[in-house]
């Protein structure tokens, strides 16, 4: 986690520095461009702030009215922001791309403009190689789509995505601002502001997307279904995993629960040690399942009822 927050914090950072700057310097110059990349910095400073603050929920230790905690805090939080990247970043540069493409503006000075757009990639460049250099430690041998679509965590991929976007609609502000002056075309402008729109609308479906499966109750990956059917099955007490059921509260807990058939003829206190050593077995190679929940069945016989589940 602590990584997580150093990526964070270094787009925070960056994007705070640049964007009164980018405002600023597309308001003298008159460059649609420039403000739709404006827009997005001050959109990233606030997403920036609202994992952090996700983050720092999502920490709340359980109350009687959260009995297995505040971990989805993250995932809510991370879905605002994908909200807030698709209606202020993407909808109002795709907006601001239309209206100039129609009614072309008469482009100002761009020096200034320039001078902001290199100043800005240094930034974003490298809070992106902070970014990549950190999920890259994550991957654990996956490929980088995998490893985004495989992580619990949205705050790691988000930064990413976030520094991607910024750092490809640089490039196209810089491109579009070169040719609508040198050709002078003043649409040229509006057509970069609508591209960057667009980037940004793609990437904010994609962290919705991914942020609503972990909201919905996401569950385990399938090889580690497998490994806990083999722990629980290989007890001698056990003759078959009947349902397992699993959900991630947070990246760094899970609730798991098993409803397994005993062999029959089993005491209670049987079943009782073989639940003890089922979940000790399970907790001890899967660290992050926090919550485990074991419910004793039957296919023809009624459960005692002093068998015990544990969480």
């Amino acid at each position: 986690m602590a990584a997580v927050k150093k990526t964070i914090y270094a787009a925070l950072l960056a994007n705070l520095l640049i964007a009164v700057t980018k405002l600023i310097a597309g308001t003298i110059s008159r460059s649609a461009a420039m403000i739709a990349e404006g827009v997005h910095s001050v959109v990233d400073t606030i997403n920036q702030l609202l994992l952090l603050l996700g983050i720092s929920l999502s920490k709340k230790k359980p109350d009687k009215y959260h009995p297995l905690g505040y971990g989805k805090e993250l995932y809510f939080w991370s879905f605002v922001v994908s909200i807030l990247i698709f209606g202020l970043g993407g909808g109002l540069s795709v907006y601001q791309g239309i209206t100039h493409i129609l009614h072309p503006v008469e482009l100002g000075d761009p020096k200034w403009s320039f001078v902001v757009l290199g100043v800005s990639v240094i930034f974003e460049g490298t809070s992106l190689v902070i970014a990549a250099v950190e999920f890259n430690k994550l991957r654990d041998g996956q490929s980088w789509w995998d490893a985004i679509i495989n992580s619990k965590d949205p705050s790691t991929f988000l930064v990413l995505f976030e520094d991607s976007a910024a750092v490809a609609g640089l490039s196209i502000a810089a491109i579009f601002l070169y040719l609508s002056h040198h050709l002078n075309k003043p649409y040229l402008d509006g057509v970069a502001s609508l591209l960057i729109g667009i980037i940004l609308v793609f990437v904010s479906l994609i962290l919705a997307r991914e942020s609503r499966s972990l909201l919905m109750g996401e569950g385990i990956k399938a090889d580690t279904k497998i490994r806990i059917r083999e722990i629980v099955e290989h007890d001698k007490a056990v003759r078959n995993l009947m349902h397992l059921l699993s959900t991630y509260q947070s990246p760094e807990e899970i609730l798991v629960m098993l409803i397994i058939e005993f062999k029959p003829n089993l005491t209670t206190t049987d079943i009782n040690h073989a639940i003890d050593r089922i979940r000790e077995e399970i907790k001890k190679e899967f660290g992050r399942i926090r919550f485990l929940i074991i419910q004793p069945d039957a296919f023809n016989d009624k459960i005692d009822p002093n068998v015990q589940t544990y969480i």
